[in-house]
């Protein structure tokens, strides 16, 4: 045990060792002075002084020295040329969130910009919410937010993540699949969204490795035992190009490469193909000088080689929403095997590996971080409409997940727009990526001319036409079908405001029934009892109050009497008429499940919070042994009340065959919808089946009662 002890200690040395000469602050300077001058250098290492000291005696899980890992991330930055701030930023990443070091004091050394920085990076403290699930979506929207301000924000965090995902080593494996799953289900997907190929593709290989490191094992072997062959042919096919492509004056690079195995591992799955199957293990990518040049150079790779055209993409046309551009074209190589072919010019090339990153211009004394890519900025502004728009954080990152979609459809307005949607979007997705007010007013729609439905799913290459009316309204049906997280968010935000007014109608209607209760009316209120009554409840306005009040937050009865003048006495005044149920206030009244009361029924209410009203009938069980006096609101049907209206029947029956049909034929007899069938108790030759039907009122509800009592082997028939 003592020589394992000893053997550890020295790996443990000799691999501190190593860190410090690859990740130094002296290694790290050397490499910024091909591109940063003496003074921004200079702010670096003083930016490494105060880290170490604030890390000084922490160590990571690896062993070596905490500070080795914001060293390893400025170093990766430094790789992609980013400026003096960012690096700064990096090396203090964690000061805030792991040391006794203050934001203030970080913007008091190292400036305001580099605190911004350092604190969109640093996490929420977890002991302030409810479940870690919670903590890590508020921690991650906040990054978000700090991203669409600046957004070095998300590269230090990318460069932090990339990091950690080589030395994970030192985690237990449950803990690698979970930090693994996170990387290929948010990170990987912003690198992708944000362009910058090199990280995506490292840090997809690692998670996939981690997250299922037999799998990756399996497909490592795979993709060996086929190199040979498939490597000669490579050099043959880049040797043929590129005598191709001098012959016709274009200079050109000719690289091949394998792709990743993740790409391979999730093409296998996706389109449910063998390893052998995956025709595009490799690929030549050639690097021209001009636009021109590229489309020159696929004439003469189609000359070369026969095209499989279902397999070709034009994306400088048609650029991806990161910025990405390429002509993409599957050709038949000898023996039948198909390689893909890239065509991009060096500019292209650079953004296809660095994305956003490329567009970095170092300028001494410049702000730096301006966005070159418009589809980037337009995703960042739509960011902070999801930020806005959602009160939920883990809604939130699950609408940011749907949005970092890998794959896209182009559709076309009918004026020859092109529109970029996630694949899988339907016609309610692109209306609202055409304009939020189009969305919120769309009926129908033409796909190449033809009627289809709003949730027909949309193919590249198609025209549509949205079909709107004036009073048309979104349908929170729609959020099961809508693919992209602007439709959603467009679709949520709609329906929040419908029931934040209708909340308002609802409130005070509840507040002038209770007022009258005590002799008083709204009408009759003075302006100085108002303003006394608001102060008291901390409410900013007679809106907001009964806005409150409609969702529950506050019960009609309690506020009436803080618009008591203080010395007035209770008057009993003329009872007021129970409030009238229309069956139309939407979201901000609610038919109780546990009676499930229906037009006809004596009915009252309860204030519940966050829901608003809850209509009971009366001798509602539940009601009685939940609700206090308080919350209980007298109410009434309306004369014009209309809907349909769930309620529970339960049918005892002999258990004969084909018992089941004819009671369904029943129900459709009698002009009644079944909404769900189930069969809790089954005695000998008796059988119960409980059934959610819609009725119109009590009448509709008799009249399927004594349809179902007239079948020969039903027994009982009640209701719930």
């Amino acid at each position: 045990m003592e020589l394992t002890s000893g053997f550890t200690r020295i790996q443990s040395r000799i691999r501190t060792s190593r860190i410090s000469r690859e990740f130094g602050i002296d290694t790290l300077a050397e490499h910024l002075e091909s591109y940063l001058p003496e003074p921004a250098i200079a702010r670096v290492r003083a930016a490494y002084e105060f880290g170490e000291r604030q890390h000084r005696g922490q160590f990571r899980k690896t062993g070596e020295p905490y500070i080795y890992h914001p060293l390893a991330v400025a170093r990766i930055l430094a790789e992609m040329r980013l400026d003096a701030t960012t690096l700064i930023a990096a090396i203090l990443h964690d000061v805030i969130e792991d040391t006794d070091a203050a934001r203030d004091e970080v913007a008091a050394r190292f400036g305001k910009e580099v605190a911004n920085l350092v604190d969109g990076v640093s996490k929420l403290d977890r002991a302030q919410f409810h479940s870690r699930e919670q903590a890590t979506a508020e921690s991650f929207r906040k990054l978000m937010l700090a991203m669409t301000h600046d957004l070095r924000v998300i590269m230090v965090k990318l460069a932090d993540r990339l990091h950690n995902m080589r030395t994970l080593e030192g985690m237990t494996a449950a803990k690698r699949a979970l930090i693994a799953k996170e990387t290929l289900d948010i990170y990987a997907p912003i690198a992708r969204r944000l362009g910058i190929n090199s990280m995506r593709v490292e840090l997809e290989e690692l998670g996939f490795a981690n997250l299922y490191p037999q799998r990756y094992a399996v497909l490592q072997r795979a993709s060996r035992s086929i190199t040979g062959d498939r490597r000669s042919l490579l050099r043959e096919i880049e040797e043929t190009l590129s005598r191709g492509l001098a012959a016709e004056g274009i200079g050109a690079n000719v690289k091949g490469r394998r792709k990743n195995l993740y790409s391979i591992y999730r093409k296998m799955r996706e389109k449910h193909r063998r390893f052998l199957d995956v025709f595009d293990l490799y690929g030549v990518r050639v690097i021209v000088d001009s636009v021109d040049d590229c489309y020159r150079a696929l004439g003469i790779v189609h000359h070369q080689y026969r095209p499989i055209t279902e397999q070709f993409n034009d994306f400088i046309a048609n650029p991806k929403l990161n910025g990405y551009q390429s002509l993409h074209t599957t050709v038949m190589a000898r023996g039948g095997i198909k390689f893909e072919v890239q065509i991009r010019t060096r500019e292209m090339d650079q953004i296809a590996e660095s994305g956003i990153a490329a567009h970095w211009q170092y300028k001494l004394g410049e702000r730096v971080g301006k966005l070159g890519n418009l589809d980037a900025e337009e995703w960042l502004g739509h960011l902070t409409e999801m930020h806005v728009g959602e009160a939920d954080s883990l809604t939130f990152v699950d609408d940011l997940r749907m949005d970092l979609f890998p794959d896209e459809v182009y559709v076309f307005t009918p004026k020859g727009k092109i529109i970029r949607l996630a694949r899988g979007s339907t016609c309610v997705d692109f209306a609202y990526a055409v304009h939020t007010e189009l969305g919120d007013r769309c009926v129908a729609a033409r796909v190449d001319g033809h009627l289809a439905p709003l949730n027909s799913q949309l193919e590249s290459g198609q025209t549509v036409d949205v079909i709107t009316a004036k009073h048309a309204r979104p349908n929170a049906a729609w959020l099961h079908f809508l693919k992209t997280a602007k439709a959603r968010n467009g679709v949520r935000n709609f329906l929040k405001n419908q029931r934040a007014d209708k909340a308002e109608r609802l409130g005070q209607r509840l507040l002038d029934k209770s007022l009258s209760d005590l002799g008083l009316s709204l009408r009759r209120l003075s302006r100085t009892d108002i303003d006394r009554g608001l102060s008291e409840m901390d409410e900013p306005s007679l809106p907001a109050l009964y806005a409150a009040i409609g969702l529950g937050k506050r019960l009609a009865p309690l506020v009436a009497r803080h618009f008591l003048s203080g010395d007035a006495p209770i008057a009993k005044g003329r009872r007021a008429k129970p409030l009238a149920v229309e069956g139309t206030e939407g979201l901000v009244v609610e038919f109780a499940k546990c009676c499930h009361p229906v037009p006809g029924d004596a009915i009252h209410g309860q204030a519940s919070m966050g829901r608003g009203l809850v209509v009971h009938r009366f001798g509602c069980a539940y009601s009685r042994r939940k609700g206090a006096s308080a919350d209980r609101v007298e109410l009434t049907w309306a004369d014009n009340v209309s809907g349909e209206y769930n309620v529970e029947l339960r049918v005892t029956a002999s258990n004969k065959r084909g018992l089941l049909a004819t009671l369904t034929a029943k129900f459709a007899d009698s002009d009644c919808n079944i909404e769900n069938i189930t069969f809790p108790e089954r005695s000998g030759a008796l059988i119960t089946i409980r059934f959610l039907v819609g009725v119109h009122d009590r009448h509709h509800l008799a009249s399927v009662i004594r349809r179902l009592r007239r079948v020969a082997a039903v027994e009982r028939v009640e209701r719930c």
